[in-house]
């Protein structure tokens, strides 16, 4: 099954500032939940958030927050940035 992942613009405008690094990992990570799902244990820093909410590094200071619902075929990425900032 493919799964339609979508990104919020306000995250699709500041995925333009992060190192080119991150970027591409993130474009990996985009990758693998419109594979598998929102539920990624292969990834070396995911972890659940909660029911339906879920997140993972994707270096020592970077991180992606998606929410996916149930069996729901869609998954909004609702942060990307600085694990400072992130809404956890």
């Amino acid at each position: 099954m493919r799964y339609q992942v979508t990104i919020r613009r306000k995250w699709l405008k500041r995925l333009e500032i992060l190192p080119a690094r991150i970027r591409n990992k993130f474009y990996y990570l985009t990758k693998d939940l419109e594979n598998f799902g929102p539920i990624l244990p292969h990834w070396r820093n995911y972890s659940q958030l909660g029911k339906d909410r879920h997140h993972c590094h994707l270096s020592y200071s970077w991180v992606a927050c998606w929410r996916g619902e149930g069996k729901s075929i869609e998954i909004e990425v609702y942060y990307v940035g600085s694990r400072e900032n992130a809404p956890y």
